[in-house]
């Protein structure tokens, strides 16, 4: 199960680098916002999918 989460914190990470540096205090906070984005985006799609 902590490859999946894993593998989601990198994506995450990689797309919160875009917009803040990795020293900003609240880069942490940044990347679980984006990694929350990506599961309902996965969830959604999914979801549509199988309509």
């Amino acid at each position: 199960m902590s490859l999946p989460i894993r593998l989601l914190l990198a994506v995450a990470g990689a797309i919160a680098v875009v917009f803040v540096a990795r020293d900003v205090p609240n880069f942490g906070v940044l990347q679980a916002f984006i990694s929350m984005l990506l599961i309902v985006a996965v969830v959604g799609l999914l979801a549509w999918l199988r309509r």
